[in-house]
C-alpha cells in the first residue's frame, strides 16, 4: 500500500471514530444522581421514585444526550443541584473538594518532617530509658560473675 493510501485509511479511521460526542451510559450515570426521596446514589436506592428516576436516565441515554446534558436536564426538572451526588466545584462547594486535598498534604508534610527525626532516633531514647548516648551494661557482682563463667565454660568444652 502506498504512503497515500495508508494516508487515506488513517483519514477514515479518524473520521469515524470521532464522529461526535461520546454518548452516555445509564452505569455512568446512575452513581453520579441521588435519589430525590431516599436521598442515596441513585445506584443504591430501592424506591419507586428511584425507578422512575432511571427510567427517565435510560430515555435521556436513549435520546442520545450526553451525560452533561442529562445531568443539566436532572437539574433543570427537578430545581435543584442537590440532586448531584457530587457538589459543583464553585462557590463554598470548593470546599468539599479543598479540604480533604488540603489535610491530606498537611499529613504528607508533617510525615515527610518527623519521619527522619525517628529514623536518627536511638534505640533507648525511643523508649524513654536515657538521654540518647548508649551506656554500658550494668556490672555484675562477684557471684553472678562466677556463676556466668562456669556456665560458659560448659558450654564450651
Amino acid at each position: 500500500m502506498s504512503l497515500r493510501g495508508l494516508l487515506l485509511a488513517g483519514l477514515a479511521a479518524l473520521a469515524l471514530t470521532g464522529a461526535g460526542p461520546p454518548q452516555a451510559s445509564f452505569n455512568d450515570i446512575e452513581d453520579e444522581v441521588m435519589c430525590v426521596t431516599c436521598n442515596v446514589p441513585l445506584n443504591v436506592a430501592e424506591s419507586p421514585q428511584a425507578d422512575q428516576q432511571r427510567e427517565q436516565i435510560r430515555s435521556l441515554v436513549a435520546d442520545g444526550l450526553t451525560k452533561q446534558q442529562i445531568l443539566d436536564s436532572l437539574v433543570a426538572e427537578y430545581g435543584d443541584e442537590n440532586i448531584l451526588a457530587a457538589p459543583k466545584a464553585e462557590g463554598i462547594n470548593i470546599l468539599a473538594y479543598a479540604v480533604p486535598l488540603g489535610i491530606g498534604v498537611v499529613l504528607v508534610a508533617a510525615l515527610a518532617l518527623t519521619l527522619p527525626r525517628w529514623r536518627r532516633r536511638s534505640p533507648a531514647t525511643a523508649f524513654g530509658a536515657g538521654t540518647g548516648t548508649a551506656s554500658a551494661a550494668p556490672s555484675l557482682n562477684t557471684a553472678d560473675a562466677r556463676r556466668l563463667d562456669e556456665d560458659l565454660a560448659r558450654y564450651e568444652r
